[in-house]
């Protein structure tokens, strides 16, 4: 009777419910197969919740960034953006780069993400300046920004956070080395992981520079493309 949760997470997964809510719904269907008093299901739920403040954290900020967007965040970073005139893709995603990258590099890894940050905010910003200068979008370029924003958000956050002595992974190497006999502090450590990150921004800085040249080639291409298009159905 207690593998039902497991039964709940498939049945849930397979029509496509709403996860956090198949994974609560799966909890309390075990307790209750176990025999436990609700109010004892409630009070594992809650010290779950404090025990992972950080995946709490994560699962009330989804809900807060639906509702935002529902209420036109997106549309009012597009509006934003839109009264830029010197802004382009390349430029706003730049600007992302790097402060994505600089908060890293002091430990500030939440300030920015996918889901909170680019899909929201980002994304629609970098179209918006693409639409500004070349009007209607092809699909295919609005997934191509779509893909350079995420590619800022993961290159800054990456390389940024190795600069930081209290990371993880510096931690990680400064133990290995350490075992091996081989003594070096974390901020030595993290000192030489400023010419990677600076040499990542350059290296990536130069890709999102060229996408501009890249969307107006393919709005210019779609453009051609259905210009013959529409003169074969004339003919």
């Amino acid at each position: 009777m207690t593998l039902l949760g497991i039964a709940v997470v498939i049945i849930g997964f397979v029509l496509r419910f709403n996860p956090l809510l198949v994974v609560v719904v799966a909890g309390i269907v075990t307790g209750i197969a176990g025999n436990l008093p609700f109010d004892r299901i409630l009070t594992i739920f809650g010290e779950a919740f404090i025990k992972n403040r950080y995946l709490s954290l994560f699962i009330l900020t989804l809900p807060v960034i639906g509702l935002l967007e529902r209420n036109g965040l997106k549309e009012q970073a597009q509006e934003l953006i839109g009264k830029i005139k010197a802004a382009t893709t390349g430029r706003v995603l730049i600007l992302y780069l790097f402060i994505r990258e600089i908060a890293a590099a002091i430990g500030l890894t939440a300030l920015g993400g996918h889901a909170q940050m680019v899909r929201p905010l980002i994304a629609p910003m970098a179209e918006a300046a693409a639409e500004n200068k070349h009007g209607e979008l092809p699909e295919d370029t609005r997934n191509k920004i779509k893909a350079f924003a995420a590619s800022a958000d993961n290159v800054g956050v990456f390389f940024g956070e190795d600069i930081f002595i209290a990371f993880g992974a510096v931690l990680l190497m400064k133990g290995f080395f350490e075992q091996n006999g081989i003594i070096l502090e974390p901020l030595h450590i993290a000192l030489w992981g400023i010419p990677t990150a600076i040499a990542a921004f350059i290296i990536h800085g130069v890709r999102l520079y060229l996408l501009d040249r890249k969307i107006a080639r393919e709005v210019e291409q779609s453009a051609s493309s259905h210009g013959k298009a529409k003169e074969g159905a004339a003919l």
